[in-house]
């Protein structure tokens, strides 16, 4: 007859907690609040919070490099996307994929987590700059009575701020590797 009597695990982190679970990288035992379910089994945070470093590469000069040269290029795709008018909507999308492998060049393929974030939100106000001079002579004239005219400028600036909402949003999904 076989033994399965086996002495009980405890967490490494909770002492006092049971466990049958073992992290499958460094084999300590850990309860089912300190797993991390990957997709190779249960590891716990530590190691997890290792392989990660492994992804995040970027440099502390890459975000002022990111943001820099997204905003310039969406400034410069904002005033060609003027010159084709409604067709903007479609360069949109072209715009923010030429900025993201602009960026991503630029920066040696380089990768952290917040670099899209911080370069997508660049390239929205980059690509509203433009627009905030009209923003500024709208708020100006607010109060002298012309709701028409008022009317339409906030209208007038839908566009830009439909363009700046897809170049912005094609560059996030382009630099945290979602492809579609």
């Amino acid at each position: 007859m076989s033994d399965n009597s086996q002495q009980p695990m405890y967490c490494y982190n909770h002492p006092k907690t049971e466990t049958l679970l073992r992290c499958n990288q460094c084999d300590r035992p850990i309860c089912t609040s300190c797993g991390v379910r990957t997709p190779t089994g249960y590891r716990c945070k530590e190691c997890v919070r290792g392989q990660q470093k492994i992804f995040d590469t970027a440099q502390w000069w890459d975000f002022p490099l990111a943001v820099l040269t997204a905003g310039v290029l969406a400034f410069v795709s904002t005033f060609i996307a003027r010159m084709v008018g409604f067709f903007m909507l479609f360069l949109a999308p072209v715009a923010g994929i030429i900025i993201a492998e602009a960026v991503r060049r630029l920066l040696k393929k380089r990768r952290s987590k917040n670099l899209p974030i911080i370069t997508s939100a660049a390239a929205f106000v980059g690509a509203m700059l433009p627009t905030l001079g009209n923003i500024v002579i709208l708020l100006l004239f607010s109060g002298s009575g012309q709701g028409a005219n008022l009317l339409a400028g906030f209208i007038s600036m839908i566009w830009p701020l439909i363009f700046a909402l897809l170049v912005a949003s094609s560059i996030y999904f382009r630099l945290k590797g979602i492809r579609v």
